[in-house]
């Protein structure tokens, strides 16, 4: 099945009356540009001279920044520190229009930051500053009564799962139910470690290998054919069964994405980029736009292709991209 250009056309126009609500780990991206012309006396690295600095929302945050290139219908939840960064990410959010109502902001808390060093258009280094801690039962306590102010705002809710220690079993097994109770769309991308179940998910977006992860098995090397790739879908069937969920979405990277429905035969849809020069961020657009797919409408498959078709674009910019309402209307013109 593939999308008509009409059809994309009015979903996409869609977008823009969706109310979104993204829940998970917030993180601030900081790339530092510059350039290298020598290798440091002191030990073998590059040198790299500083010509700019950029800030972006990261993690789920970014997720959030995706929705709101198509609807202005966008809330996110989550924790941050006070500190400086917690600071910087907040306004950040709040300058490109996104609803920070549902943010703890707590003292005790340490924002994760993640600093990328990019010269002549290759990433050097990254540099993590974080503190992984589980949320406190008062801090899950409090996320559930925002989740229950915010919800029925919500057309569809997106859960980011960074592997951060926001999301517990306790907040997961709660957005599930609510979710449910409320007949509210629910899509997740999960974190291969933190084996949460989302029963009764409307959709769950792993990667390959956090597919196999997530369902016990030791990952495999793909195979060409994608729907003749046994173990991966034989990884499918087990988390249909671990996790409940109406559909998984698995983004394969070059080989583009499966999607898979119980009911349904497996449905692959190749990678359309032409030229990658960043994955950074590619799995944060393809859930954003699957989402406000399904949220106007879409039939599962529609949404996985216009979700092929937004993460094709990403991959083509540097640093953590977003795309466009008229870049996807360009790409998914094509199929």
């Amino acid at each position: 099945m593939q999308t008509k250009a009409g059809s994309a056309k009015e979903r996409i126009a869609g977008f823009a009356g969706k109310r979104i609500l993204v829940i998970g780990d917030l993180m601030l991206d900081e790339f530092i540009w510059g350039r290298v012309s020598r290798i440091s006396p002191e030990a073998p690295v590059p040198v790299v001279n500083v010509t700019g600095e950029s800030y972006y929302p990261g993690g789920a945050a970014n997720v959030a920044r995706n929705v709101r290139e198509f609807t202005s219908g966008v809330a996110v939840m989550g924790i941050t520190g006070t500190d400086a960064a917690g600071q910087r990410l907040v306004g950040l959010l709040g300058a490109a229009g996104i609803d920070t109502s549902a943010v703890q902001q707590d003292p005790a808390f340490l924002t994760t930051v993640k600093t990328r060093i990019v010269a002549r258009n290759q990433q050097v280094v990254r540099v993590d500053r974080e503190r992984k801690e589980a949320s406190s039962d008062e801090r899950t306590e409090r996320a559930k009564r925002l989740l229950d102010w915010a919800i029925g705002g919500a057309d569809a809710i997106i859960v980011a799962d960074y592997g951060k220690g926001y999301v517990t079993q306790q907040l997961a097994d709660y957005i599930c139910r609510s979710a449910s109770d409320m007949g509210k769309i629910l899509t997740v991308d999960p974190h291969p470690y933190t084996s949460l179940r989302w029963r009764n998910a409307t959709a769950i977006k792993p990667n390959r290998t956090e597919a196999f992860l997530a369902a016990g098995l030791r990952p495999t090397d793909p195979v060409e054919a994608v729907l003749s790739d046994g173990p991966l879908l034989g990884a499918g069937k087990a988390l249909f069964s671990i996790w409940g969920a109406r559909n998984l979405l698995i983004t394969l990277g070059e080989q583009g994405m499966l999607l898979l429905d119980p009911e349904e035969p497996p449905y692959h849809m190749p990678a359309r980029a032409k030229e990658v020069f960043d994955v950074s961020g590619a799995g944060d657009t393809a859930i954003a736009v699957f989402t406000l797919a399904l949220a106007a409408g879409a039939p599962a498959a529609e949404a996985a292709e216009l979700a092929n078709c937004a993460s094709s674009i990403v991959v083509g910019k540097l640093g953590t991209a977003t795309a466009t309402a008229a870049e996807l209307l360009a790409a998914s013109a094509q199929l």
